[in-house]
C-alpha cells in the first residue's frame, strides 16, 4: 500500500492508497485527518498513525512506500523520522523539482508550495489545460493551469477560519464563531451578522477573482478541493467540480511519476 500525507498548517491529511503490480491505484482506500501540532514528536505521531490503522483493521505492514507534501517545514524531520524509524523506508518530499513533465511558469517555482503543486498537478492530469484550482484550507489559493498545461501561478487569501478567528482576536466584544451558512444576509444578533460576513463576504470574494482570472486565461474548468469547499461552492455557479481528495491524487501521480523516471535512469 501508498501512504501519502498533505502537512497542511492546520491539520494533516492522511490518504491510504491500494497498489497493484507496483503501481498505485487512484482514489484513496481511506483518509484520515489530524491536528497539525508542531510540538508533537515522531513517536506520537506514529502512535496517532498506528491506532488508525488498528481501528480499521488495516494492516500497517503491508504499506511500502510515502510521499508528502508538506507546507510545515519543521514538521518534515518529524515524519522522516517516523519513516524510518517505524517503516524502515525512506519518504518522498514534493517539490518543484520532482514534479516530472510539469511545466511552471517563469518566476513562480520555488514559491509555489508543495500542496498547490500537488493540486495543479492532479487537477492537469484529471482534466487538462484551462483549469482554474481552488483549495479552501487555512488560506484559500488560487492556483491556475494554462490550456498548454503551463501552471501560471494564481491568488491567495486568508481562509474563513482565519478570518473568524481574527475577528474574535482582535475585536474583544465579538465572540467566536464557526463558519456556516446563514438563512439571511441580514444578522439579528452579533453571531448573525458575523456569520454573515464570513459567509457572503467569502463568496464574494472567490467570485470576484475567478471573474478576474477569467478575463486573463482560458478557463474550461474550475476546481474546488479543501476542508471549506463543499460548503462555499453550494453558492458559486462557476464551480462545477469538487473534488476533496485532489491534493492526495497528485500526490500519488507526482510520486509515480518520480518512480517511474528513476527507473528509466
Amino acid at each position: 500500500m501508498f501512504l501519502a500525507l498533505d502537512i497542511g498548517n492546520t491539520n494533516i491529511t492522511v490518504g491510504l492508497f491500494g497498489m497493484k503490480n507496483g503501481k498505485v491505484l487512484p482514489n484513496p482506500l481511506k483518509v484520515w485527518r489530524m491536528s497539525t501540532v508542531k510540538e508533537q514528536t515522531s513517536d506520537e505521531y506514529a502512535t496517532i498513525l498506528m491506532n488508525m490503522f488498528f481501528y480499521l483493521d488495516f494492516d500497517v505492514k503491508k504499506v511500502s512506500d510515502f510521499a508528502v507534501a508538506s507546507v510545515v517545514p519543521s514538521l518534515n524531520a518529524v515524519f522522516e523520522e517516523l519513516v524510518k524509524k517505524y517503516f524502515g523506508k525512506k519518504i518522498f518530499f514534493i517539490d518543484n523539482k520532482n514534479c516530472v513533465g510539469f511545466i511552471f511558469a517563469k518566476g513562480n517555482s520555488r514559491e509555489t508550495g508543495a500542496d498547490r503543486i500537488a493540486d495543479v498537478v492532479a487537477a492537469y492530469s484529471i482534466y487538462g489545460g484551462g483549469c482554474i484550482v481552488i483549495d479552501f484550507g487555512t488560506a484559500t489559493t488560487f492556483d491556475c493551469i494554462d490550456s498548454k498545461g503551463i501552471y501560471m501561478g494564481g491568488a491567495i487569501a486568508p481562509g474563513p477560519t482565519i478570518s473568524a478567528q481574527l475577528l474574535n482576536l482582535k475585536a474583544d466584544q465579538l465572540p467566536r464563531t464557526e463558519m456556516r451558512k446563514p438563512l439571511k444576509s441580514i444578522g439579528a444578533t452579533t453571531v448573525e451578522c458575523m456569520q454573515s460576513g464570513l459567509y457572503f463576504g467569502y463568496v464574494g470574494l472567490v467570485k470576484e477573482l475567478i471573474a478576474r482570472m477569467k478575463k486573463e486565461m482560458e478557463v474550461k474548468h474550475i476546481v474546488a478541493t479543501g476542508g471549506l469547499a463543499s460548503l462555499v461552492a453550494s453558492e458559486i455557479k462557476e464551480i462545477e467540480i469538487i473534488l476533496p481528495d485532489l491534493t492526495l491524487e497528485g500526490i500519488r501521480i507526482i510520486w509515480e511519476k518520480s518512480n517511474d523516471n528513476n527507473k528509466d535512469l
